[in-house]
């Protein structure tokens, strides 16, 4: 595939259904004739080995094409399979041509190590994988070049690109604050289809739901009376409708074609519950949203206490300790001894001193609050608002910002990649 983002969406088809499923995916496919070069449309007529497409001096042929589609059909891509085929074999000349020169292709131990990993998540030894593919007309060397693929575009871009994709305290900090990284961003409306897998069904069950998903895609009024009448979920009676969700909830497998799918669009049968249902989702909308806050769990703060209360002398002397740190541990040079600083948290705060500090951003300070009947002004700074840890861990936090960094800029490299080629389409 092209980067190693998508490298992973194929196989959470597999993923869903397991075993089971890729077995009843390659007899659907044999017993539909799809061998190497059966595919209907324009590329069966063409010979197979043909140049589809020149890049700079690689070629891809359509064999290549064909294979490729085959395997994405396998492996349950949805949409343009000719398309996504030769975008990916294009991008994936010129990544293998950026590894060359870089020196660091796949060795034939991680080719080993990445098929052994790729079959592991359809439950499968490598060779068992390999055969199952073979029965669906998808030659071994198709499932080991993609592997392979994968494996040096990720090589080429740890090499490049490591080394830029730094993550400071300061980034992670900038995340939880904005919780860019704890699930806020994206929710999505669905509706769903489920039917139990029982022997009476167990022979079509599939086919029948493709069937039925074909009929109603597209049509959201169809869609929920299909639902109202066979359904097996507590949904039926809204006609399917799950309501909004987090798009973080979601197996991961379905979130990448949610992202992509439009409104009233229905997928194929998808097997869950480890098999014993098949459920049809249609897709009803996306929003943006701003994750919660995660909980604050201390107060950081400085207290100086200034004699004149709130007189102009002693508001002076506020303003100018204020102008004289740039933080708080500052003041430990400016009035050494002269300060105290606390971290509680916001229940143990004085009444008076949690509604100044309320209103504050960080390094901010308040001149509001006084003691001893007014005579001695307290001047407030807050340091940080302290919030609890995020489940995921800042190790997490900080795997995830990497993984982003990194992305985006082998997407970038990508992109220069493709604009410097000379790619010539024959077909």
């Amino acid at each position: 595939m092209a980067t190693g983002r998508n490298w992973g969406l194929g196989m959470n088809g597999i993923i869903h259904g397991g075993r089971a499923h890729l077995g009843r995916k390659v007899r659907a496919l044999c017993g539909a004739a799809l061998t190497v070069l059966g595919f209907a449309g324009p590329i069966a007529a063409q010979n197979p080995f043909e140049v589809a497409v020149r890049i700079d001096d690689a070629i891809v042929t359509n064999f290549e094409i064909s294979q490729r589609m085959q395997f994405l059909e396998v492996l349950n891509a949805q949409g343009d399979l000719r398309g996504q085929a030769i975008e990916a074999l294009v991008n994936e000349r010129l990544q293998v041509d950026a590894a060359r020169g870089l020196g660091v292709e796949a060795s034939p131990e991680e080719i080993e190590t990445g098929l052994e990993e790729f079959a592991a998540r359809a439950n499968l030894g490598p060779e068992q994988f390999l055969r199952e593919m073979a029965q669906a007309g998808v030659a071994p060397e198709t499932v080991r070049d993609f592997v392979a693929n994968g494996i040096t575009w990720r090589n080429v871009v740890r090499t490049r690109f490591a080394g830029r994709a730094v993550i400071g305290e300061d980034d992670i900090d900038t995340a939880l604050e904005f919780s860019t990284v704890l699930g806020g961003g994206i929710e999505v409306s669905l509706a769903e289809i489920i039917i139990p897998l029982v022997p009476e069904n167990q022979a079509n069950l599939e086919t029948e739901l493709a069937r039925l998903g074909a009929q109603i895609n597209g049509d959201i009024t169809q869609f929920s009376e299909a639902a109202r009448r066979f359904s097996a979920a507590p949904t039926r009676e809204a006609g399917g409708v799950t309501g909004w969700r987090p798009l973080n909830e979601l197996p991961e497998g379905l979130r990448d074609r949610f992202l992509t799918m439009y409104v009233g669009q229905v997928t194929e049968p998808i097997p869950i519950g480890g098999g014993q249902a098949f459920a049809l989702f249609q897709f009803r909308g996306q929003r943006e949203v701003e994750a919660p806050e995660l909980p604050v769990t201390a107060i950081d703060y400085v207290t100086i206490a200034i004699p004149g209360g709130r007189s102009p002398e002693a508001l002076g002397e506020a303003a100018r300790l204020r102008n004289a740190v740039d933080e708080c541990n500052d003041f430990n040079g400016v009035i050494p001894g002269g300060f105290e600083r606390a971290s509680v948290p916001p229940s143990a705060l004085p009444q008076d001193v949690a509604l100044a500090l309320r209103s504050l951003d960080a390094l901010e300070m308040s001149t509001t609050v006084t003691r001893n009947n007014g005579s001695v002004l307290l001047a407030l700074m807050l340091c940080d608002r302290i919030r609890a840890e995020p489940e995921i861990g800042r190790e997490a936090v900080q795997s995830r910002l990497f993984g982003q960094r990194l992305q985006a800029l082998a997407d970038g490299y990508l992109e220069e990649l493709r604009a410097q080629a000379s790619i010539t389409y024959h077909n």
